[in-house]
């Protein structure tokens, strides 16, 4: 378990190293604040305008859909949030506005909820939460909602990453991936958090992007196993089936897809 005390050592929340490394210092808070800049949209989008210009009309407690393969949207929670099965039932998890790494706790909005103006009354997102891929509903007053245009794509076949914006391919990297007794998970997850190491010559490079999958096989590990992509000082590796789940790119790779791929992002990782 991570400490929130960035000047003690800790197991690393990442499952790809048995090392012990520095504590991994915060990205500023303003980086998730005006995530609906990083798509050039506003900083608070209009969902409602959003569901009205797709949908026309709205029926009262009815279901939308929300994001594309261009547009996906980030719910960031403001104090606390709670989630549960289904709409207005009881909570089954709750979420403080910063997660055990102490940076903000975000989850990747698939849908709404909507009232007959269709404004939205909950969302149903995707939180970084055992089973991988698990899916729950969040009032819409606990959450600040922004709007991304970039995706991930990880294709472990081709053990290469791929970042899109606008639908677009940007970024196109060969990777590491998990070795066959510890494979690296398939599934559509999101980019959860952002983390930069203390020591970027390190096991991680000069950072990390967490996503909200976890190792199927190390459920023992610290923080029950997350996965990142994150940098390497083992260039080697790169293109080899090594790892214990985790995702490694070039570190100059690593550098550009940080500055792009911020909180919320979808992360799709295809066998």
């Amino acid at each position: 378990m991570l400490s929130a005390d960035v000047h003690r050592t800790f197991t690393p929340f990442c499952v790809d190293s048995l090392c012990r490394v520095r504590a991994l210092a915060v990205i500023p808070a303003v980086g998730l604040t005006l995530l609906g800049g990083c798509g050039g949209s506003e900083k608070r989008p209009d969902v409602g305008a959003d569901i009205a210009a797709k949908s026309r009309t709205c029926a009262e407690g009815s279901i939308q859909r929300l994001g594309s393969s261009r547009l996906a949207y980030a719910a960031i929670v403001r104090s606390r949030a709670t989630v549960s099965r289904r709409p207005g039932a009881r909570a089954f998890a709750s979420f403080q506005r910063l997660n055990i790494n102490r940076v903000p706790t975000i989850f990747s909005i698939r849908g709404a909820q909507v009232d007959a103006r269709c404004n939205s009354r909950s969302y149903l997102v995707q939180i970084p939460k055992r089973p991988n891929g698990v899916t729950a509903w969040v009032p819409a007053g606990q959450v600040k909602v922004a709007k991304l245009s970039t995706r991930i794509v990880v294709d472990l076949s081709e053990k290469r990453v791929t970042l899109y914006k606008e639908g677009s391919p940007v970024l196109s990297s060969k990777a590491a991936i998990g070795a066959p007794a510890t494979p690296t998970p398939t599934g559509r997850f999101y980019v959860n958090q952002r983390l930069i190491p203390t020591d970027k010559s390190g096991p991680f490079g000069p950072g990390a992007v967490g996503i909200s999958a976890f190792s199927n096989v190390l459920t023992g590990w610290t923080q029950g196993g997350p996965i990142a992509i994150h940098g390497t000082n083992a260039p080697w590796s790169i293109g080899k089936a090594v790892s214990n789940g985790c995702i490694r790119i070039p570190n100059s790779a690593l550098k550009k897809l940080f500055d792009q791929a911020l909180s919320g992002t979808p992360v799709l990782i295809r066998s």
